[in-house]
């Protein structure tokens, strides 16, 4: 299984029947193919859907229907469209129960960089900003490293995305929790020890007596809810 496809399969496992979902670029949009057969999720769009459904086969997208990056989505029975300014209300007014987004940095303490590359052109800031200070339960989906260097770092070297810390990150190694201050090893996954996490992280992580695996049994395919 490519570390991407772990990423997304263990973070579906994390939704429930009935939540709100924002998902970011990346991998946090391969998610939505990871929810159990028949549970219903409500994935909502940041630039104004709600009930996303899967990527349009070949010749069927509609070019007004996309997510937020401009990719092509369909949308479910029942879906309803909206504005921008009411999608950052529903953002900003706390009622996202969960949002999935990846990640540049993550730091010790849960703070998150994920908008800029000091030097580097950007369209523009996105909504991250918003989504980690409004939803109620903020997830990260990103790769433990990148060229060899390590993601989750003792201090974030690149521009805050917000001060909140977030509440879980998600690697193709480990499930790394943030709580009372410190970075806590939930989880590891399949086939990787703790020293080997503990080997390929910058930061320092608190480890529980006993660190289970990824659970084995990942969620079943299913339809985009």
């Amino acid at each position: 299984m490519d570390p991407q496809t772990l990423i997304a399969r263990r973070i579906a496992q994390e939704l429930k029947p009935g939540m709100l979902v924002n998902l970011g670029v990346g991998i946090p949009t391969q998610v939505a193919n990871y929810v159990p057969a028949g549970m219903r999720i409500y994935f909502q769009s940041e630039n104004g859907l709600i009930g996303t459904g899967p990527i349009p086969e070949e010749g069927m997208s509609e070019a007004l229907l996309t997510d937020a990056a401009g990719q092509p989505v369909s949308a479910l029975p029942g879906a309803c469209t909206f504005d921008s300014a009411m999608s950052f209300g529903l953002i900003r007014g706390g009622h996202l129960d969960v949002t999935v987004l990846g990640g540049l940095q993550v730091d010790e303490h849960g703070r998150l960089a994920n908008w800029t590359i000091p030097g580097k052109m950007v369209p523009g800031m996105g909504g991250a900003m918003d989504l980690v200070t409004g939803a109620r339960r903020v997830i990260v989906a990103m790769q433990h490293s990148a060229k060899g260097t390590s993601k989750i770092v003792k201090r974030c070297s690149l521009p805050l995305t917000s001060t909140r810390p977030v509440d879980l990150v998600v690697t193709e190694l480990a499930v790394i929790a943030f709580e009372n201050g410190m970075a806590v090893l939930r989880e590891t996954a399949p086939g990787v020890s703790v020293q080997q996490v503990l080997a390929a992280t910058d930061a320092t992580l608190a480890v529980p007596d006993e660190v289970p695996q990824m659970p084995v049994q990942l969620p079943v395919e299913g339809a985009t809810s």
